[in-house]
């Protein structure tokens, strides 16, 4: 019988492919050296170690259902995520897991669908509207909202637009800053949500993205009649051991590593209201 990896130790993945995305975004296909990729679930996250200098948790950004590669979107905003950004094809890197809870699929089917995504946000839901997408008829009328600083800043812009395209989704995108050759909405994401057509009894709202967004984006919820145990936010700490252990990420009583990322609101609403946490 195989004995299961150590989850605080990394195993070698090796770059398959890699796109750039934003000025200083991209995303890494990357697959094991050898055996075969753990199972993974859309929301959950890995830690990436670059040899030499350190590892950080990234999201899955891609279909999780592929049994062959991770799929991540990693933006460089530290020495870490700078040298996994540089990474190219060929190269190898370190990974522990798949970690952490998902986004509610089973629990969504039949339900309407309320996706907000600010920024970056859109990478930890990405694998969640691909599989919506992949069994479309299992879900009601999906709505899709989201929101960038800037149109040159926006991540996943041929596949946003392709989603906009269908006539089976609702697509709302909406910039901070436009620029002369925009001609959409222009604002912040959270105000797309009272426009936007959902039976709030029957809707499951998912929400990642900057933190002042998400609790805004929840009071717009409940504004519109969204309980809040139908509400889902994926929150990003700083884990380290990713095991629930070292207590970087402690949020409360919760540790984000093994409760979260993905939380359900009504659970976390006092600890979420306190911006010191």
């Amino acid at each position: 019988m195989e004995r299961p990896a150590d989850p605080l130790v990394p195993q070698v993945y090796r770059v398959t492919r890699r796109r750039r995305e934003l000025a200083d975004t991209v995303t890494l296909d990357i697959a094991p050296v050898s055996g075969k990729r753990p199972p993974a679930a859309p929301g959950q996250f890995n830690m990436l170690y670059a040899f030499g200098v350190g590892e950080v948790p990234v999201s899955m950004s891609g279909d999780t259902a592929s049994a062959d590669v991770f799929v991540h979107t990693i933006r460089e905003v530290g020495a870490v995520s700078r040298a996994l950004v540089r990474l190219e094809t060929g190269a190898c890197l370190g990974v522990r897991g798949p970690f952490g809870t998902g986004w509610p699929m089973r629990d969504t089917v039949g339900a309407d669908v309320v996706i907000v995504a600010g920024g970056l946000g859109l990478a930890p839901l990405r694998p969640a509207v691909r599989e919506i997408l992949a069994n479309r008829s299992r879900y009601g009328h999906v709505v899709i909202l989201f929101g960038c600083r800037h149109p040159r800043e926006m991540l996943y812009g041929r596949e946003l637009e392709r989603w906009r395209q269908r006539f089976d989704i609702e697509v709302e995108v909406i910039v901070d800053h436009a620029d002369a050759n925009w001609r959409g909405h222009v604002g912040v994401v959270p105000a797309l949500i009272a426009r936007a057509s959902f039976d709030a009894g029957h809707t499951t709202a998912l929400i990642c993205g900057p933190e002042l967004m998400m609790r805004f984006s929840v009071s717009a919820l409940s504004c519109r009649g969204v309980a809040d145990e139908r509400i889902y936010v994926s929150l990003e700490r700083n884990m380290k051991c990713a095991v629930g252990h070292c207590g970087h990420c402690q949020f409360g009583p919760a540790f984000v590593c093994r409760d979260g990322p993905v939380m359900r609101y009504d659970t976390i609403a006092r600890s979420f209201a306190i911006r010191e946490i």
